[in-house]
């Protein structure tokens, strides 16, 4: 029996697991993740209002309650407090890292540290009740808000600033979340980009959301939309539509609505300025194209007041102790998945999902990234199976101070969550903290 331990389990993760049992009858699989949850990204970086995404934990629920597959939550791999690399090479014949990328890209602009500055990514793991995510305030005295980047992760946190209470309520959002939404003052949102409308990353199907939105003013000014050149009939596909729905909201009369979202474009920020000690405005260069798809600056700036500032710029991974890193790309080097160390592949260690191929595509480009790693693994198998490990590794983690979270406790933690939207009056309302996860985990 091949046995193989797959750290994390999101999309990439449980996408490698399930790879490698339907490859192999002879293969056990081990999901590990830090989190007592499972399903990574998808229980954790999707917006609560977005229910038909969400629904894909059932896919992944699938692979983990499979036979040969075992979800053990709770268990750290690296770090101060974790389960060292190396220790866990020696518990199973091979190690997938499926680890995404857990950091933010920075603006690398001054005042990018004052407080009501974030990422995107802490404002997501808040609402979407990620137990290391901390109530920071972020909306306390917040009338205007600014998110940086034109992708869909700053559609969906410009969405969740104006969302309505009744649009969050049936959701799973955390209480202390939707309380916080509900009461805020918040009236405007500009959400902003360097480049033009057609190099915007966000899909369609987003952004024509934005629209739909109850009590919600949609807005473009029509000298950004002028200044992308060339012509929208002659854009691929996806970029054309998205300009075609933002000269629709471009050409629409001003509609009195309680909040508004500001689509802006050749923006590019150089500082976050301070008002009493926080951030009060961002600073902006307007750019231009300079005809070869990127912009340059004209020397020409702008004021946007905001007191928030939610920076969406991209992901990047982060070194994982005991594993090599490249710092430029951010990934793991590897070579089909195969980790590599000093270029040479390094026998029972691989890596899939964006530690492996960096911060790309959609969840559904997790599938044919986890199905190269699962049959480089499988291609190795004859030489990994001579190498002794424990029949079962739980023993040995347990002996080294590591209990893991079983799938019944997850189960536990369902059930708890379903409880407190009951007694809440609402559906499933995440449990958003260590300890009370930890607690219901143990009643089973």
């Amino acid at each position: 029996m091949l046995r193989v331990a797959v750290v994390g389990s999101g999309p990439s993760g449980c996408y490698t697991a399930q790879s490698l049992i339907q490859r192999d009858p002879g293969v056990l699989v081990d999901v590990l993740d830090r989190l007592p949850c499972p399903f990574g990204l998808v229980r954790y970086g999707v917006a609560p209002d977005h229910e038909k995404i969400k629904s894909l934990q059932g896919s992944l629920r699938t692979v983990l309650e499979h036979e040969r597959v075992r979800f053990l939550g709770g268990v750290r791999v690296g770090g101060p407090d974790g389960l060292p690399a190396a220790r866990l090479r020696e518990l199973y014949h091979a190690v997938v890292y499926c680890v995404g990328a857990a950091t933010d890209r920075r603006l690398g602009v001054p005042g990018e540290e004052l407080p009501g500055s974030w990422s995107a990514t802490e404002f997501v793991s808040w609402y979407s009740a990620h137990p290391d995510a901390a109530d920071a305030g972020f909306l306390r005295g917040v009338r205007s808000a600014v998110v940086i980047g034109v992708g869909n992760v700053a559609v969906d946190v410009a969405r969740m600033l104006v969302r309505g209470a009744a649009e969050l309520r049936p959701t799973d959002i955390p209480q202390a979340a939707l309380d916080t939404l509900a009461a805020s003052g918040l009236t405007e949102v500009h959400m902003v980009g360097r480049r033009g409308p057609a190099q915007a990353r966000f899909t369609t199907k987003e952004l024509r959301e934005l629209g739909a939105l109850p009590g919600v003013e949609v807005t473009v000014d029509k000298t950004d939309l002028a200044l992308d050149p060339g012509d929208p009939g002659a854009l691929p596909a996806a970029p054309r539509r998205n300009v075609e729905v933002l000269r629709g909201w471009a050409a629409q009369p001003s509609a009195a609505a309680p909040r508004r979202i500001r689509l802006r474009f050749f923006l590019r920020p150089v500082e976050l300025l301070a008002v009493g000690g926080r951030v009060g405005a961002v600073r902006f260069e307007r750019t231009a194209p300079d005809g070869r798809g990127g912009v340059t600056g004209t020397g020409r700036y702008e004021d946007v007041p905001a007191q928030l500032v939610l920076r969406s710029v991209g992901y990047r991974g982060v070194p994982l102790e005991g594993l090599p890193f490249d710092p430029a790309s951010g990934t793991v080097p590897h070579r089909e998945g195969r980790v590599l160390r000093d270029g040479v592949p390094s026998p029972g260690e691989y890596v899939a999902g964006w530690i492996k191929r960096g911060p790309t595509g959609v969840i559904g480009t997790n599938r044919p990234c986890a199905k190269e790693t699962a049959a480089a693994v499988l291609s190795d198998a004859p030489a990994l199976v001579r190498t002794d490990v424990p029949a079962d590794p739980v023993p040995a983690l347990r002996a080294v101070g590591v209990d893991p979270v079983p799938w019944d406790g997850w189960l536990a933690i369902e059930r708890a969550e379903a409880e407190l939207g009951s007694r809440l009056g609402r559906s499933v309302v995440k449990l958003a903290d260590w300890d009370t996860l930890l607690a219901a985990a143990r009643v089973r």
